[in-house]
C-alpha cells in the first residue's frame, strides 16, 4: 500500500501541552501522532517542553529529542509551516518573542487564517492570574499536580496487573471537584471573550488540560488538550473543518506498523 495514502493529511494540525522534560508526558504516543499526519501547517501551543521539570529534576529521553526531530523534518523536507507559542511551563521564551525565521515563528499568540474564518490562538494561561502573578504558587500547585500523577502511575500500574484498562485519577478529580469544574467554565468564558474582542469567529488554545469542541455563543471554541492524560489534538481538515482527534482512535486509523520508525543513528 501507498505509504501516503496511510497518513492523516489535513490543512492544520494544533497540539498543545506535551510535556517535554517530565515522565509523565506520553512522548511515544505523540511521535506515533506526528509521524503519520501531513499538514501545511503545525501550531505547538505552548508548554511543548516543560522548562519547570527540566529546572528540577526532569527526564529527558532519546524519545523527547525524537520530537523535535519529527517537528525539524516537517519544517525542513515537509515544507511545513510551524508556529510556536508561549506557555507558562516554556516561560523562558518570553523575554525573546516574537521571533521568525524562515517558515519556523515563535510568538505569545496568533491568528489562524482558516477556510472558515479567523480563528485566535493563543496558549491561555493569560487568565490564569496565579500563574502571572503569583510565581511561587504556581509551581506548588504544579508540584502538587505532578505528586498526583505519581500516584495515578502508581494506580494504573496496578489497573494493568489486574487486566484492567487505564483510568485517569487527576481527570476524575478535575470533573467533579467543583471548584475546579467552575475554574474551566471561566477559563473558556474569557477566552471566548478575548476572541469576539479580536474579530475571530473562533478560537484555540491548551493550558487547562481539558479537551473541548463546541459554540460559546458565536464563537467556536477548540481546546487541543494535552499529551499527558487526554492525548488529544485538533486537526483542521482540508475542507476547512475542524475536528478534536483522540489518540486511540487515531491509533487504530493509522496502527504503529503503517509505518517503521528511523532506525537512530549510529552512535559516534
Amino acid at each position: 500500500m501507498d505509504k501516503e495514502k496511510q497518513l492523516l493529511h489535513v490543512r492544520t494540525v494544533i497540539i498543545s501541552d506535551v510535556h517535554l522534560g517530565t515522565p509523565d508526558c506520553k512522548v511515544e504516543e505523540v511521535n506515533h501522532f506526528l509521524r503519520h499526519t501531513r499538514c501545511a501547517k503545525l501550531i505547538l501551543n505552548g508548554d511543548i517542553i516543560d522548562g519547570w521539570q527540566l529546572r528540577r529534576a526532569g527526564q529527558w529521553t532519546k524519545a523527547h529529542t525524537r520530537f523535535i526531530r519529527i517537528v525539524l523534518k516537517k519544517l525542513e523536507k515537509r515544507d511545513t509551516e510551524v508556529v510556536y507559542l508561549r506557555g507558562n511551563h516554556d516561560d523562558i521564551l518570553a523575554a525573546f518573542l516574537p521571533l521568525a525565521f524562515e517558515k519556523l515563528s515563535l510568538v505569545e499568540d496568533h491568528v489562524h487564517e482558516g477556510l472558515r474564518g479567523r480563528y485566535l490562538v493563543l496558549h491561555g494561561d493569560v487568565f490564569d492570574t496565579i500563574t502571572r502573578n503569583f510565581v511561587f504558587l504556581a509551581h506548588l500547585g504544579d508540584w502538587g499536580y505532578r505528586a498526583l500523577l505519581g500516584l495515578n502511575r502508581a494506580y494504573n500500574a496496578w489497573r494493568r496487573w489486574r487486566g484492567l484498562e487505564y483510568w485517569s485519577l487527576s481527570k476524575a478529580i478535575k470533573a467533579r471537584v467543583k471548584s475546579a469544574v467552575s475554574h474551566v467554565s471561566n477559563f473558556e468564558d474569557h477566552i471566548a471573550a478575548l476572541a469576539r474582542a479580536r474579530g475571530c469567529t473562533g478560537v484555540m488554545c491548551g493550558h487547562i488540560h481539558t479537551p473541548a469542541d463546541k459554540r460559546l455563543g458565536d464563537i467556536h471554541y477548540l481546546n487541543s488538550g494535552d499529551w499527558v492524560e487526554s492525548l488529544t489534538a485538533v486537526v483542521e481538515h482540508l475542507d476547512g473543518r475542524y475536528e478534536l482527534l483522540d489518540y486511540a482512535r487515531f491509533r487504530a486509523d493509522y496502527p504503529p506498523a503503517a509505518i517503521p520508525a528511523a532506525p537512530e543513528p549510529a552512535e559516534a
